[in-house]
Formats: C-alpha cells, sequence, structure tokens
C-alpha cells in the first residue's frame, strides 16, 4: 500500500461504463501514471488492467492506487463480502460458489456479447459455412478478454464455448440433449483455459505482437482438446470452419494447424486494429500517426489472408484408376439404424449388383475396383454364412476388388469386436484389411464400463467394445494403393498423415452417418475430407451409407455428391499421386512450435508480472 504522500484512488466506477473501452480510474489527489500503454498504466483510453489500478476491470468491490502502479499477470485480489476493500483478519471470505455467482453477475454484459460470438462461429461452420464469421468471432473473444483478470478471461471464455458447442454438436441430441450439453461443457472447459490466457498474454510488452500470442493459443488450445480426454475431440477446429477460404491453401504448408493459425492471427490483427481506434477515440481524434498501428494491423491481416493464394496446390496425377462407390442407403435413420439383421448388407448388394448389370449393358464404364461404407455388412460375414456368401456373389458380380467395411468379431479378444474395411477378391475372397485405429468414446467403446453403466443406462445400448487396430490403412484395392480411414478419423491429423506417408496414392473415408442423418453432422464431416484433400496433394473419396457420399480432388473441389438417405452410385477416374506435400513432410512440427509459443507466451506475462509485484515492494 502507498505510504506518504501517496493517495489511494477512489473505488472503480460501477455499472454498465465500468468496462469500457477509455474509462479511467480517477484519484482525488493521485498523478496519473506514467509509461507505456501496457503493465498497467491507462493511457490513451485503454482499460486499466490488473493489480491495484483497477482490481477486476473496475468492478464493485475494487479499490485502486494509482501512485504504486502495480500489476500482476494472472492473479486479482479478492474483495470482501458487501465491501469494497479486501476482507479484514476477522472477516469470513465467500464460499467459491457465491465468488462464481458474484463474478457471473459482474461479468454478465461481457458474458452475454462473448455468446453472441460464440454462436457466429458456430454458423461459420456447416450446415451454415458462413466462414467470415470466424474471424469475427475470434477478434471479438480477443478484444472481450484484453486487459481482463485470467479468472475473467476464463470466464468470458467459457461463456464463449459453451454456446459455440451447443450449435456445433447439435446433431448429437439424437443420443440426447444431455450428450450435447455435457460434452458442450467439456469442450467449452479448453476454451476458458484459452481465455485466461488471453487475458494473460493481453499484457506483455509490445502490443504489436498480441495477435501472434492470440494466434499461438488457438493453435495450442486444439492441440489439447485434440488430444485429451480419451484421445481427444477436433470437432470445432477453426480450420474446419476455413475449407473453402483463402486460407484454406495453408493446410499444403503445415496442416490445419496452420490454417487455424492463420485465421487466427488475422482475426486477433483485426481485434489490435479495432482497440486502437476505440483508444484513438477516447483519447479526443486520430491523426495519420496515431493510426499507424491500426494500418499495420490491417495490412498484417491483409497479408495473411493473401498467404493463402500464393501456396501452389500440387494436383497433376501420375497416374489414375476408375472407381464405384456405393451407397446402398438404411431403412431408418437414428440410433436404431441397424434395424434387421441383414438389411443393410442386402442394400449394398443390390445396388452393386445393379452396377454390374449397368456395366454388362453397357451403360456404364466397367470400374477398376469398389467401395463400400463403413457398416456395410451389419453382420460378421466370417460367422455368419449368408453374409459371407451375399458379399461373395456382389464381388463376383462386379468382377473387380472390393472395399467391404464390416464388423467382424475379435479374433483373440472374446466380447470385442474390430471395425474393418477388408479387400475381397472376385477370385479369392477376402484378403487384406485395416481395423479403425480410433474408435469413438461412449460411441464405439465405453470407458469405465462396469461403474457407469449402472449409472446412465443407454450406454447399455454400446453392447460390444470395439478394439482398436494398431496399423495405417494401406490396401492394395486392385491397381491402387489406397489409404483406408474410417469415419471419425478423418479429423485425426496424425491417423490420416500417418497414411498418406506410408504409401496411401489415395485416401478413401469409409464412413456411417446414418445415426446422425439430416442433423448437419454429415456436412460436417463432408469438409473435413476438403481440407485433407489439399493437406495432403491426394482425392479423397467418401463412401457412406446413407450419404453423404462424395468424390473430392486433390484441391478440394467436390466433385461429385450424394443426396442423404437414397442408394446411390457415384463412378469416377481419380488421380493417383506419389509425392508428399510439405505438410506431409514436417508433420507436426508446426504445430508444436505454435502452441509451445503460445504457452510460453502467458509463462512470459506471468513472469514479468511477478517481477513487477517484487520490484514494488522493494521500492
Amino acid at each position: 500500500m502507498p505510504s506518504g504522500s501517496d493517495t489511494t484512488a477512489e473505488a472503480a466506477p460501477t455499472g454498465p461504463d465500468a468496462d469500457r473501452p477509455g474509462q479511467r480510474t480517477t484519484g482525488s489527489a493521485a498523478t496519473p501514471p506514467t509509461g507505456g500503454a501496457e503493465g498497467g498504466d491507462a493511457v490513451e483510453g485503454r482499460d486499466p488492467v490488473e493489480g491495484r489500478d483497477a482490481v477486476e476491470g473496475g468492478e464493485p468491490g475494487a479499490t485502486a492506487s494509482t501512485a504504486s502502479g502495480t500489476s500482476s499477470a494472472g492473479t486479482e485480489p479478492e474483495p470482501g463480502p458487501g465491501t469494497g476493500t479486501a476482507p479484514s483478519a476477522g472477516e469470513r471470505r465467500p464460499g467459491r460458489l457465491r465468488r462464481l455467482g458474484l463474478l457471473a453477475r459482474r461479468e454478465a454484459r461481457r458474458s452475454a456479447l462473448a455468446a453472441v460470438s460464440g454462436l457466429a462461429l458456430g454458423l461459420a461452420f456447416p450446415p451454415f459455412g458462413v466462414w467470415p464469421l470466424s474471424l469475427v468471432a475470434v477478434a471479438a473473444l480477443a478484444l472481450l478478454t484484453h486487459g481482463r483478470t485470467a479468472r475473467q478471461g476464463a470466464w468470458t471464455g467459457f461463456a464463449f464455448g459453451v454456446p459455440f458447442f451447443l450449435l456445433l454438436l447439435k446433431w448429437l441430441s439424437v443420443v440426447g440433449w444431455d450428450a450435447v450439453v455435457g460434452l458442450s461443457i467439456i469442450e467449452a472447459a479448453f476454451l476458458a483455459l484459452m481465455g485466461a490466457g488471453l487475458a494473460v498474454v493481453s499484457r506483455l510488452p509490445v502490443p504489436a505482437l498480441w495477435p501472434l500470442w492470440t494466434a499461438c493459443l488457438w493453435v495450442a488450445e486444439e492441440w489439447a482438446r485434440d488430444r485429451v480426454p480419451f484421445g481427444g475431440f477436433p470437432w470445432g477446429r477453426l480450420a474446419f470452419a476455413n475449407t473453402g477460404s483463402p486460407y484454406t491453401p495453408l493446410a499444403a504448408l503445415g496442416g490445419a494447424p496452420l490454417v487455424t493459425f492463420g485465421v487466427a492471427l488475422t482475426g486477433g490483427a483485426l481485434a489490435g486494429a479495432a482497440l486502437t481506434l476505440w483508444r484513438l477515440r477516447g483519447a479526443g481524434g486520430f491523426s495519420p500517426r496515431s493510426a499507424l498501428p491500426a494500418a499495420g494491423a490491417v495490412a498484417v491481416a491483409a497479408a495473411v489472408t493473401a498467404a493463402g493464394f500464393a501456396v501452389p496446390i500440387p494436383t497433376a496425377a501420375d497416374d489414375s484408376v476408375d472407381i464405384a462407390v456405393v451407397q446402398g442407403n438404411v431403412q431408418q435413420p437414428g440410433m436404431d439404424f441397424l434395424g434387421r439383421p441383414m438389411m443393410i448388407l442386402d442394400n449394398h448388394v443390390k445396388a452393386t449388383l445393379n452396377l454390374a448389370k449397368d456395366v454388362k449393358a453397357g451403360r456404364i464404364a466397367k470400374p477398376d475396383l469398389v467401395i463400400w461404407p463403413e457398416n456395410a455388412s451389419d453382420l460378421d460375414p466370417f460367422q455368419y454364412r449368408e453374409a459371407y456368401a451375399r458379399i461373395d456373389e456382389a464381388v463376383k458380380s462386379i468382377g473387380v476388388p472390393v472395399l467391404v467395411g464390416a464388423l467382424v468379431d475379435h479374433p483373440t479378444k472374446e466380447g470385442y469386436v474390430e471395425n474393418q474395411g477388408i479387400v475381397w477378391d472376385p477370385k479369392s475372397g477376402p484378403g487384406a484389411s485395416y481395423t479403425k485405429q480410433h474408435p469413438v468414446p461412449f460411441g464405439e467403446y465405453v470407458p469405465f464400463r462396469q461403474e457407469l453403466s449402472k449409472v446412465i443406462t443407454r450406454l447399455q445400448r454400446v453392447p460390444r467394445d470395439f478394439y482398436p487396430g494398431d496399423h495405417t490403412g494401406v490396401l492394395n484395392v486392385g491397381p491402387a494403393r489406397l489409404g483406408d480411414v474410417i469415419c471419425f478419423e478423418v479429423a485425426y491429423d496424425e491417423i490420416v498423415r500417418d497414411t498418406v506417408n506410408a504409401g496411401a496414392r489415395a485416401i478413401v473415408v469409409q464412413t456411417n452417418n446414418a445415426t446422425y442423418g439430416r442433423s448437419g453432422q454429415p456436412e460436417q464431416q463432408l469438409v473435413m475430407s476438403k481440407l485433407r484433400a489439399i493437406e495432403h496433394g491426394r482425392p479423397v473419396i467418401t463412401a457412406a451409407t446413407s450419404g453423404i457420399s462424395a468424390v473430392v480432388s486433390p484441391d478440394g473441389t467436390i466433385e461429385q455428391r450424394t443426396k442423404e438417405f437414397t442408394q446411390d452410385v457415384l463412378t469416377a477416374r481419380i488421380p493417383l499421386r506419389d509425392g508428399k506435400t510439405l505438410a506431409d513432410r514436417v508433420g507436426a512440427i508446426p504445430e508444436w512450435v505454435l502452441a509451445m509459443v503460445g504457452v510460453l507466451s502467458c509463462a512470459a506475462a506471468i513472469m514479468i508480472g511477478r517481477r513487477g509485484r517484487t520490484d514494488k515492494k522493494g521500492q
């Protein structure tokens, strides 16, 4: 606390104006703080930041000492109950829930803005697909957390994340809205951590680098969310909202993480420009010199946006192959899409037999290979002779190898099932296979089954756990060496990248979206195929039981696609490529580097804040 001639400022303003940029805390006889615009100063209309300049951003119960100039990164004093100062030794601090409630009330307006921004980000993804809103959302979250305490930033990030994921994951409501809410809260927790980080790094010196720290923290957040818990859940990455934007070609250089970085850097730069202009407005006017930082930020945003157009997309084919994709359809959408045994298999057999008739009649050129989707056989063909016979009939009728999706009992572990893609030859029958490496938790296996099934009886609808595969899905299907990726695996960078680096010349995504039909989920998954095509310079063929099946060229163009819940067959000539993109060669290095920069920027901000407090105490 100041002593001698130091003067304690009056309590920070309350109400709607407390958080406005340009609001300053004034003391009755205090000397205005000096120095730069960072480190807790309140110059040029900036929000007073942490420490005793304006505790909790000017909310009720805060005191400020402008003479001390103390600031800290990521910490804030707790106000006493019903007072404007910290609790005395004889007072009891409010309980944790009460403090959380007070924080929620104080942050109501900012939380509402964060929620709207989160919904805007949700609209950037399919089925809406308004990708520019991803830039607006990133910029809004950066501004809403700028100059705040770590706790306030975390709350703002959470308020942003929950509505975003609720809108993005509404397709999960077929399982139950409790599943939507529960998963949204878990995923929003990662955005809460990022919100805290955004608040902390906003106090670092050199304000021009603030957009860089912002972008790196977005990459770090996605890095963590893609891996934990239970192997992670990559849905909702900024890159997946930008599969048809100027940033998409960046995937060929550094994969999905670099696309996220480009989008977040642009949004952060726009936020920096907006903040500078707001300060100038509060300072009373503009001048060419004072507007230079804003102009520089806009120039950075424009340069990052334009960079994608300069990235070459390799599309030249080494050779090609004719394929057919069979979408057999299901009898009913939803959780019980499997219906009666053999129905889905019969659908795919009939569609293939019809394809063979068209080929024999000369209406369609004979393909070199045929692709069936995930779960095209709803019975294990190695356990049920009827299923084996029906598949064999269809394959022999078309006379070329067929990649068959089937559920197969594990050969040694009783009670487990494998989700496989099986190469079925018209002469030799079933041969090489790929087993899905990343089963979906609570969908294809139940973690802690014995304990959770007693509490959540719905989990009993997953009667057997899927057993994960242990190798990539490179398969020789006729004349083509294909990389098989099953369903949600297309969302995981390393699975697709490892498959390409193992020798896949084209990528096949076998999927079954019948549970989530007409919910937006198939569209969200399809755009991932667009991004992977550009990232790896390979055509991507999506084969779905009920739709959307599609053929995507190496430049990300959707050449053909089916409608949902229709029986259909796509035929196409696809290029086969051996060359690798830079993204294939560098692998996960860009993601790790950018994520580490984000984490280290937080650490630096915390250390600078602590050193500042130590220096003040020593004076």
